[in-house]
């Protein structure tokens, strides 16, 4: 999962603090010195992890990138410049700039605000800022709840007795709060030291980037292996009742399809799968597992894993497993590559249920091929002999564009009438449609101004037809809405209207 940290450089940071050997210490030297434990940490557990550092006061600034070499970040730690005053708000504006930018609104991320306690003084404070959240427009609206899935956590570099603390800690509550997932306000315990501020650190990172070691099971074979990243439980919220699931230490293979016929169904998350005791030593520059092997020659890889044999089996015969994680849950492996030299083993979760793939059918009635006749065996994806309602052609505005276009269609209709009645009426009815179903009923008196305006623009050399029916029209849409009621031409005595 993808980790912001976002580092507090404001002048409070630099306040001095006396260390029991008479030494002084300021604020940010602890926050860096607890960020470079924290990076350690990954760098031996959680290497796939990407990280960004962006510092803040009264602006923001990213000063490194997602990325998985952590000694970049290091770097940049040991020349950080000073500025004035703390504002969080401009801060979280630039984390949802910076996390849109690189991974979109769906990629669940973690949000490390690193600070001294203190929440700012005056306008732009982080008080100021939440006493004004039911007064703000569209166009200033607070950047928390973030436009993407975020766990936000405080880590506050200061004793549990600070004065600014203590006032400060229900405004971080509150962003906790609004963020609507699950966050921690990180305080070190007893005095403030090198040593009490590694332990909320390493903390931090024990319950962020908890490992998940399990064991992969295909009859009389198994493997143990770990996860990357650990998948969280699966928490569905229905009228009257919340249910959650949670992935079992043994997944086990159901039995293999074709990769085509899975397609790309809906997934809860994706994972990296390792062979456990060998995730370090398997791990490149670039974070990623390389399986080569004709090049492997140490006689730890000479040792036999069934992990290994899987993998390859699936990559040649092109194949997929169907694995059951949980009860009633499931989910595929497959060999995936980003380039010829490179593959790596991993695991779709799929939606709970056995019905999560539509065009699989139930999970649990598949079975094997063998003692089939070839005759009776379907291709995928099996097609419903039900109608079904969505299979209609129907209007879809998604954007602005796409509602413009369709009055556009109908007014190039219109202005060829009477030849094109059958066309104007056939667009204008389906346009009435959807706007009644939507309840859109501002865009049918719309229209009917926009005919009316037609009929006193129309030139002299304009078919007398043409007005008539635009009025009819307009008439028509200003009635009260009936969505069965079709609007039908309007019988006149010209030649080519009763088309």
């Amino acid at each position: 999962m993808p980790t912001v940290i976002l580092l507090d450089v404001s002048l409070s940071m630099l306040r001095p603090l006396k260390l029991a050997d008479n030494s002084e210490i300021t604020r940010k030297q602890l926050a860096v010195h607890g960020i470079h434990m924290f990076l350690d940490h990954l760098s031996v557990h959680s290497k796939l992890e990407f990280i960004s550092l962006v510092t803040f006061s009264s602006i923001y600034e990213e000063k490194c990138s997602f990325t998985r070499d952590y000694n970049v970040i290091k770097s940049e730690l040991k020349s950080i410049d000073d500025y004035d005053k703390t504002c969080i708000e401009i801060a979280f504006n630039g984390i949802n700039q910076i996390v849109l930018n690189e991974w979109g609104n769906n990629t669940a991320c973690q949000v490390i605000l690193v600070t001294d306690g203190s929440s700012g003084i005056g306008p732009g404070s982080l008080k100021d800022s939440l006493s004004t959240i039911n007064q703000r427009g569209a166009a200033n609206p607070f950047p928390v709840p973030f436009a993407f899935p975020t766990k936000l956590h405080v880590v506050c570099i200061a004793p549990p007795n600070d004065i600014s603390l203590i006032k400060s800690k229900p405004l971080y509550q509150k962003l906790i709060d609004i963020s609507g997932y699950e966050g921690s306000i990180n305080i070190p315990d007893g005095q403030l030291n090198e040593q009490s501020v590694q332990t909320i650190f390493q903390k931090l990172a024990d319950e962020m980037y908890a490992s998940f070691k399990g064991s992969l099971k295909c009859g009389h074979l198994e493997s143990s292996i770990y996860l990357t990243p650990a998948p969280i439980p699966y928490t569905k919220v229905t009228d009257f009742e919340v249910n959650t699931s949670t992935v079992s230490n043994v997944i086990e293979v159901c039995g293999f399809i074709s990769v085509g016929d899975i397609g790309s169904p809906m997934a809860v998350s994706r994972h990296l799968i390792l062979p456990a005791g060998s995730p370090k030593d398997k791990l490149n520059n670039s974070g990623e597992m390389s399986v080569d092997y004709e090049s492997d020659n140490s006689d730890d890889d000479k040792a036999p894993s069934f992990c290994v044999l899987f993998h390859g089996a699936l990559k040649v015969e092109n194949m997929a497993a169907l694995v059951s994680v949980a009860d009633n849950w499931f989910g595929f492996i497959y060999s995936w590559a980003d380039s010829k030299k490179k593959s790596n083993l991993m695991l779709t979760l799929l939606v709970p249920g056995s019905d999560s793939v539509p065009w699989l059918g139930d999970l649990n009635n598949l079975h094997s091929l063998d003692g089939v006749p070839c005759d009776s065996v379907l291709n995928f994806p099996l097609k419903s002999s039900e109608k079904r309602s969505y299979s209609q052609n129907s209007v879809v505005w998604i954007r602005q564009a796409g509602l413009q276009s369709d009055i556009q269609k109908i007014l190039r209709h219109a202005k060829k009438l009477p030849e094109k009645t059958q066309q104007f009426y056939k667009e204008l009815n389906r346009l009435r449609k959807a706007a009644i179903q939507l309840g859109f009923m501002d865009l049918l008196t719309g229209l009917a101004f926009i005919f009316e305006q037609e009929c006193t623009q129309l030139p002299g050399s304009a078919h007398p037809d043409c007005a008539l029916q635009l009025t009819h029209a307009a008439d028509a849409l200003r009635k009260p809405p009936n969505i069965k009621h079709v609007i039908v031409p309007m019988q006149t005595n010209y030649t080519g209207s009763n088309q």
